[in-house]
């Protein structure tokens, strides 16, 4: 049976990689989960042809790490900072985490999922520390198969107690049940919580125990004061940094920190305005540029910021840009070139691939790649006209033109409405699901 074909016509094209090139008018071709051709009036017979001639057709965002189990939780703590008496780590990891459960953390997840896919999100990286419970495990992993995302599960130890004496055994049942093959939409990652926080040869073993089921690592160094104190060093000098971890943070890791980052081809994941607002310190991107590694983006964290990569492109490349004019005003000479806004295009999509470990697959609209697509509305009075259609993408849109998102080829949003999906439904669930872990917590809601 012939695959399913869809023609994306005479959109502004994006593709992201210079091979292609990007175009002012041309088609997406897709058939089946794949990308078939990218260029000007492409032959599109038997396809299904969609009108893109009012959008910009380019690679779907790519979130490097989000903690998508606080769903229910957005915007309940966007006055607090990360340490302290009153702050993330104390209330929302310690006080209302160890109350969810397993229905909980399904429901966060499903409402982080579907507003991700809503902003154009279609391959996100679940930093995932809420399995107090197998079923912790179970409860979340469905939610990210029902949602219809790419996405690297990556599983993490609960912050708030002493893990299971059974969690590894458990971490090794759920990569052989949903895991087997790379070949999915849904990939298998570890997430440590890194040196900073847990004795060195327990972050020894769960790096081994990543390495063993040939897992993505992905892991926080380098946070606030926790990142201090050289441990992140201690695991370079012991061989254990390679290839294949992402390094979130890194706002307090020292140079030669950085430099071994570099050195053994690690992955780098900003979440510049959690990072700023919350007191992770100052976001690294200059330090590691100046070495030659690019960043990728994440949201972190839905209880303090937005779930979108706007957001992320303009604090990025914002705060570069005032870092470097600010030394250029005090009479500092050679400074560093500052970001454009295509490079920011790219850290929201190649870059955050290749840090999930999917550049093969997603990040740009190569043929044989899978089709992670979105089309973007210019035709709102939020953007037209367009002038720079790159600039326009990171400086003058929202989540307001997001009209389409296809995901392996299978649209989950069109029109501006995602598909499939029972809006009131997983309200009602999201109320439901907080109301319970804020009564069974006795966390107070913010006033007003």
């Amino acid at each position: 049976m012939a695959a399913q074909r869809t023609s994306l016509k005479n959109g502004t094209v994006l593709s992201l990689d210079p091979k292609v090139g990007n175009f002012k008018q041309a088609d997406v071709l897709i058939e089946g989960s794949k990308i078939a051709a990218v260029g000007p009036n492409l032959s599109a017979a038997d396809a299904e042809v969609i009108d893109a001639s009012n959008m910009i057709v380019m690679p779907g965002f790519v979130d490097t790490h989000r903690h998508i189990w606080e769903g229910i939780l957005r915007n309940i703590g966007t006055d607090v900072p990360l340490e302290g008496e009153v702050s993330y780590l104390a209330f929302i990891l310690n006080v209302l985490a160890p109350v969810y459960r397993p229905e909980d953390a399904y429901v966060g997840d499903l409402v982080g999922l579907l507003g991700a896919i809503d902003a154009g999100i279609t391959t996100i990286l679940d930093w995932s520390h809420i399995q107090a419970t197998r079923e912790h495990a179970d409860a979340v992993i469905r939610a990210l198969q029902e949602s219809g995302i790419r996405a690297v599960f990556a599983y993490g130890y609960p912050w708030w107690k002493y893990p299971d004496e059974h969690q590894d055994d458990w971490i090794r049942d759920v990569a052989k049940q949903y895991f087997s093959s790379k070949d999915q939409l849904l990939t298998f990652g570890l997430a440590s919580p890194g040196p900073e926080f847990i004795p060195f040869e327990f972050a020894k073993a769960q790096w081994e125990l990543a390495r063993e089921l040939d897992a993505h690592i992905t892991v926080h160094v380098g946070v606030g004061s926790f990142g201090q104190h050289g441990k992140l060093a201690e695991m370079g000098r012991a061989g254990l940094l390679k290839d294949d971890t992402t390094y979130i943070h890194c706002t307090t890791l020292s140079d030669d920190e950085i430099q071994m980052i570099v050195d053994t081809g690690g992955t780098f994941s900003l979440a510049s305005p959690v990072e700023m607002m919350m007191g992770h310190g100052m976001p690294p991107t200059q330090r590691f540029l100046d070495r030659g590694l690019r960043p990728s983006l994440s949201v972190d964290v839905e209880t303090n910021v937005p779930n979108d990569m706007f957001t992320q492109m303009r604090s990025v490349i914002s705060l570069q840009h005032a870092l470097l004019f600010d030394q250029k005003l005090a009479g500092k000479e050679n400074v560093p070139a500052p970001l454009t806004t295509r490079d920011l295009l790219e850290f929201a999509t190649i870059e955050g691939a290749r840090a999930n470990g999917l550049a093969d697959k997603t990040g740009s609209l190569t043929p044989g790649k899978e089709a992670d697509v979105i089309m973007l509305r210019t035709d709102r009075p939020n953007i037209f006209p367009i002038n720079d259609p790159i600039g326009a993408v990171v400086w003058g849109m929202d989540t307001s033109n997001v009209d389409s998102v296809f995901v392996a080829g299978k649209a989950l949003k069109r029109n501006g409405q995602l598909l499939g999906v029972d809006l009131n439904r997983v309200r009602k669930m999201a109320y439901e699901s907080r109301d319970y872990v804020v009564s069974k917590s006795g966390f107070k809601l913010p006033e007003i």
